[in-house]
């Protein structure tokens, strides 16, 4: 092996790969969910389940996704960027359609809309500079609130009783307190980059 060889950058992976792929399909499932959701009226029946399954399925890729990127060496810098976007999409409109059917209150989800559009927009205005990925505690923000929207959407009250709605209630507030204390934290960590100063100046 020649020493050219020896010293040849790895090839970038395609942003056509399957990790982005899977991903581009949480977005495009967004709207059908909340249709489903809305089409259903509060009624819970066979549709309101459906739209949680659906949500539940769907959110659920991101796990997937993200494992089959990092063991097949397909880590892009666009799944980095989409990644995000498509779990606030789903989850956004999950929380606006709970909202609408007067099963959240408004202001839970004015809050974290608010912080997850921050943040993105945020993101693209650093996409000069570089991609930056989500962090592990915007994952587990991710993960409580998957877990928090599911069991919102999922007519386990009617089933079990009215007990479901506090085990709900907990849930979501710590869904609420992980996205301010993430949203918190990553405007620190640009407030700190900010402050670095430009080499050679």
């Amino acid at each position: 092996m020649t020493s050219n060889e020896e010293s040849a950058p790895a090839a970038k992976p395609s942003n056509w790969n399957l990790p982005n792929a899977i991903t581009i399909v949480r977005i495009l499932l967004a709207p059908v969910f909340f249709v489903m959701l809305l089409v259903d009226d509060g009624q819970n029946g066979a549709l309101r389940w459906a739209a949680a399954v659906l949500f539940i399925l769907a959110i659920a890729t991101d796990g997937i996704d993200g494992h089959i990127a990092r063991s097949r060496n397909l880590v892009t810098d666009l799944g980095k960027l989409l990644d995000p976007i498509a779990d606030k999409v789903l989850t956004g409109a999950a929380l606006i359609g709970l909202s609408i059917l007067a099963e959240l209150p408004w202001w839970v989800t004015i809050v974290i809309l608010v912080r997850e559009v921050g943040i993105t927009v945020w993101r693209f205005v650093q996409l000069s500079d570089r991609v930056i990925p989500a962090s592990r505690g915007g994952k587990l923000k991710t993960l409580v609130q998957s877990v928090a929207i599911s069991l919102a959407l999922l007519p386990f009250p009617e089933l079990f009783g009215d007990w479901v709605n506090w085990v709900n209630g907990i849930t979501m507030t710590a869904a609420v307190v992980l996205t301010v204390v993430t949203g918190i934290d990553y405007l620190v960590q640009a407030w700190r980059l900010n402050r670095k100063p430009v080499a050679g100046a």
